[in-house]
Order: C-alpha cells, then sequence, then structure tokens
C-alpha cells in the first residue's frame, strides 16, 4: 500500500481544485463555443423609424448572415433612451441581449441623479459602427454668413435671440450651452421633440438658430431656408467639406463626435464578445453599408471592443467637464 504522506494529500487537494475549476469553465466555454445556437435581441432605445432604429434594422440584417443565426430589433423607447438601456444592462451576459446605443449614454450619467444602471460597470462596448454631428445653422435673413459675425451680431442683441436643440438633454442641448458660455452669449434655448420636428421649425422660419443633427439636416442641405455656420466634431464632414468645425474657428468643447455603437451586458464571455465584434466590423466594411450611412452623413466606423472602450471613457469624462461647467442638470 501506497504511504499517504503530506506531499500526497497537496497533491489530491491540487487535482480536486484544478477538477473542480475545469468542471465550472466548462459550461461556460461551451456556451461562447457554440455561440450563437439561438436567436439575438439587438434592443433600440427609441422609437421605430429614427436613426437609431435605421441604423439598426441595416447591419442587423448583414449581421445575421455573418453570424448564421436570426437577430431581430425590439424597440424599447421611454425616459430618453433608459428603459431599453437598463434593460441590455440587467440583461444576461451570455451575448443574446445586445443593444444599439448613442452618444446619450455618456452624457446621462451626469444630467440625470439615481439612474438605474451604470454605463461602466454594466455595459460592455463591442464596436463603434458611425459617428454623427451636430451642424450649427442660422435663419437665412440673419444678416450674419460667418460665426464670428453671429457671434458678434447676439452679442449686440442681448436677449433678442435664441437656439434650437432636438431634446433637452441632448448632445444639441449640452453644445447649445457650452456655445453659450464660451462665447457670453444670451440666448434661450427652446427644445423641441426630436430633431424632425426642429428641423421642421427651421425651415419654417421659427428658430433664428440651432443644433441639428447631421441625419435629420442632410436632406436639406441646399435649402435657401438657412445658413450653415459650423460643424461639432473632429473633423469636416464629408457632406459639407467647406464647413469650418468649431475647433478650426478656436472654439473648444465641441471636438466629440456623436456615435452609434453595440453594446452587451459586462461580463458576457470575452469570446462572444469578440465573435459579435469581428462580424460587426465585417458587415462595416461593406461598400452597401458604408454608402448608405454615409448618405445619411455619416461617417461609418467598425472597431475593437479595446478601441471602442476608450473612447466611451474618454467621451464620459468629456461630457462630464461640458455639463459641470455649464452647470446643466435635469433632475
Amino acid at each position: 500500500m501506497k504511504k499517504f504522506t503530506r506531499r500526497t494529500a497537496l497533491s489530491m487537494m491540487c487535482a480536486s481544485v484544478l477538477g473542480l475549476s475545469g468542471l465550472l469553465a466548462e459550461p461556460a466555454q461551451a456556451a461562447s463555443g457554440n455561440y450563437p445556437n439561438q436567436s439575438i435581441r439587438v434592443v433600440v432605445p427609441y422609437p421605430p423609424g429614427g436613426g437609431t432604429d435605421t441604423i439598426a434594422r441595416m447591419i442587423t440584417g448583414e449581421l445575421a448572415k455573418e453570424l448564421g443565426a436570426t437577430v431581430w430589433v425590439e424597440n424599447k423607447p421611454g425616459a430618453s433612451g433608459t428603459i431599453g438601456n437598463q434593460l441590455v444592462a440587467k440583461a444576461a451576459p451570455d451575448g443574446y441581449t445586445v443593444l444599439l446605443g448613442i452618444t446619450a449614454l455618456v452624457q446621462a450619467p451626469w444630467l440625470y441623479k439615481g439612474l438605474p444602471y451604470d454605463v461602466e460597470k454594466e455595459l460592455a462596448p463591442v464596436s463603434q459602427v458611425a459617428l454623427s454631428s451636430d451642424v450649427f445653422v442660422v435663419k437665412h435673413d440673419l444678416p450674419v454668413n460667418t460665426m464670428e459675425e453671429f457671434i458678434a451680431h447676439v452679442k449686440q442683441n442681448p436677449g433678442k435671440y435664441s437656439y434650437g436643440s432636438y431634446g433637452n438633454g441632448t448632445s444639441s442641448h449640452l453644445h447649445g450651452e457650452q456655445f453659450k458660455l464660451v462665447n457670453g452669449l444670451d440666448l434661450m434655448h427652446v427644445p423641441y421633440r426630436g430633431s424632425g420636428p426642429e428641423v421642421t421649425a427651421m425651415l419654417g422660419g421659427e428658430l433664428t438658430a440651432a443644433f441639428i443633427d447631421i441625419t435629420a439636416i442632410s436632406p436639406h442641405l441646399k435649402s435657401d431656408k438657412f445658413k450653415i455656420l459650423g460643424v461639432t466634431g473632429a473633423k469636416r464632414l464629408t457632406s459639407l467639406p467647406d464647413t469650418r468645425t468649431f475647433k478650426e474657428m478656436g472654439l473648444n468643447g465641441f471636438n466629440s463626435n456623436g456615435w452609434f455603437g453595440f453594446f452587451v451586458p459586462r461580463g458576457t464571455p470575452e469570446p462572444v464578445v469578440a465573435l459579435l465584434s469581428e462580424k460587426i466590423q465585417k458587415v462595416m466594411r461593406m461598400p452597401k453599408i458604408h454608402d448608405r450611412l454615409v448618405d445619411m452623413g455619416l461617417r461609418p466606423v467598425g472597431n475593437t471592443p479595446e478601441e471602442y472602450e476608450a473612447i466611451v471613457k474618454a467621451d464620459l469624462e468629456s461630457y462630464g467637464k461640458i455639463v459641470r461647467e455649464t452647470g446643466l442638470r435635469l433632475d
């Protein structure tokens, strides 16, 4: 009979621990190894027909083919995206519930107290798919033709003018308040329930000026109802190559682009996240997807989870700085 020693006991203990860890790891490996083996739900936290919904349906159609699985879109609007965002943040981290989120994800934590989810702790970036910008426009009959002239004109007429946004707490609202702050302007904020109504108001002559999302204003770029004086974001828009960015005009705080991107619940197995990201990036390289996004006034992206994570963290900090400087709160 073999002598039972302390070394033998330790060896048996290690073997038991390793065996147990192998058993515990096996289900997770199996789950990610045969992914996907059921349909994938892509949650859009906004109503059908909007820009986010359009992009989701455009991409998921091709993503389904790449994954060999059913990928369907579910609209969960409400509370400025909070309902849909929370649904995904609290979902099982198995890769079968995915969020198509927008920049509001990194703005809301600074604007609202008591959000029912934590963006950094509960949502993991998969791939950023497109960048957007806000276009700054003014009425066609306003006696200005450049941003510098507009700023000077408003300073000479304090309290007389207003600017429109596509909603309280949106990028356009934050841009507007930052614009007032850095230039010392007296402009009243007029929020609209989305970009569509805002564009209608601008075309109808109701607004003096407005920050409007490029996807909404793109069909009207040649309109004689307004003048375009600038765009937000780090680069000029392909559709407006002669329009300067705010940075080019020496105005700070407008470098961040709006974005659309996919997220999954934090804790989703890394192989699943990697596969999803790889397939999304492949879809983003397809000419028909790329060209359609460009036609919408967007800049197609398609990046890795690590690259997107860095962008999310940087933008979270950037918008936090803007909110602190402007003192803007919505609760």
